[in-house]
């Protein structure tokens, strides 16, 4: 079965799986990175406070995510989309509309909540749950919209700032992403919950930060999102310790957009064919290498290598992180787990910017910083080395 069949026999599931990964970009960190000046002078707020608030905002978001991800096992997911959207849109109306700059930074905290966190949570976790022998092509697809997201909006934000306000670009953006999602909900046939809430008397399922095979499995699975929010962060010092320049990154940045596609749809394809377990001890290569023509060639060909051998890796990462999460603690608890999973992802790249900043503060030099960079990636492979030979083991259907 390919793609084309996929889409023809799947429709309803991989519609609101895409819908919900486009949808989140309005939580995303690039999507509001965009507005960061007049967000800035709305709020009252200098650059510096900005980003303390917005740090703040997003590990307070993870913490949520750890509270209420894992509902999505047992709450009905139209309900849950439903519940998300609203709050998605409460969180602009207080974000865009208040007078008050702290609560501005409430709505703020839950627009990164449930467009980041919680609507990626949910696209991801039904096309994982909802498929067993196409669910790589079926994450791949629905994961599309993320990079949908970054080649459409940044433009058309530039286009519309010329003759509009922000706020009016974000009420915009709301009703043309509400038409779709208020056809689904009426019209469309939607999945059932897989299990029920547990309770005293029932199981509570998996519990991953008491799971050694988590905390080992953590490592491989961040490396590229802690590393990656490095060089988004820190562009300008990388780039001077490459010799290069900042319009040959964000050249570069475009290069990365279009990296993620093939990243998504061959990804799933091997996913299908080879296992989880086989791509996840190869997809950060093309990553590895980029570093290591970091660390050695520098010049122009090694930004554009990081970011396109990031592109590729991140456009496999969500497939090959859903199937290793599903073979070892099951699809029915799928929901848990990577509500775990997110939250990690958060607080970690929460943290890493303020850390390299520290870094950076006290002199130490960017190549340093890529070399401890791929020390990471190549540490978090071997440790998770035993939990692929567990996974590669697993022959109970997830």
């Amino acid at each position: 079965m390919g793609y084309r069949t996929l889409l023809r026999d799947h429709r309803s599931v991989l519609s609101i799986a895409f819908l919900a990964m486009f949808s989140s970009s309005l939580g995303q960190s690039y999507f509001i990175g965009l507005f960061q000046a007049p967000l800035s002078d709305h709020l009252g707020l200098s650059v510096g406070q900005f980003g303390t608030a917005y740090a703040v905002v997003t590990l307070i978001a993870g913490f949520c995510m750890l509270r209420f991800g894992p509902s999505v096992d047992w709450i009905n997911p139209r309900r849950f989309a439903a519940i998300i959207l609203l709050l998605l849109l409460t969180g602009v109306m207080l974000l865009t509309l208040s007078p008050w700059w702290w609560l501005g930074i409430v709505g703020l905290g839950i627009v990164r909540l449930c467009g980041q966190g919680m609507l990626t949570h949910l696209g991801n976790t039904l096309a994982a749950r909802e498929f067993s022998t196409m669910r790589g092509r079926a994450i791949g697809l629905a994961n599309l919209g993320i990079p949908l997201g970054e080649a459409l909006l940044p433009p058309l934000v530039a286009a519309a700032l010329i003759w509009s306000s922000w706020q009016t670009f974000w009420w915009l953006m709301c009703g043309t992403i509400a038409l779709p999602w208020l056809w689904l909900l009426m019209k469309a046939p939607w999945p059932s919950a897989p299990g029920v809430k547990p309770t005293k008397q029932t199981p509570h399922g998996p519990r991953p930060f008491r799971d050694k095979r988590f905390w080992l499995l953590l490592p491989l699975l961040m490396s590229l999102p802690i590393t990656m929010t490095g060089l988004f962060i820190y562009q300008a010092q990388l780039t001077e310790a490459l010799d290069s320049s900042l319009a040959v990154y964000a050249l570069a940045l475009t290069g990365m957009g279009f990296a993620k596609l093939p990243g998504a749809l061959l990804g799933g394809r091997w996913i299908d064919k080879l296992g989880p377990v086989k791509l996840a001890r190869l997809y950060l290569l093309p990553y590895a290498i980029a570093m290591v023509m970091a660390l050695t060639i520098g010049g122009n060909i090694s930004i554009w290598a990081l970011m396109v051998g990031g592109g590729l890796a991140m456009g496999a990462q969500e497939l090959i992180a859903s199937g290793l999460l599903i073979k070892l603690w099951g699809a029915e608890h799928l929901g848990k787990v990577r509500s775990a999973l997110s939250a990690s992802m958060v607080f970690s790249t929460g943290i890493a910017p303020a850390v390299l900043g520290l870094a950076l503060g006290v002199g130490a030099p960017f190549y340093s910083l890529l070399l401890g960079m791929l020390v990471f990636i190549v540490a978090g492979w071997l440790l998770a080395q035993r939990v692929l030979r567990e996974a590669a083991n697993c022959t109970a259907e997830q």
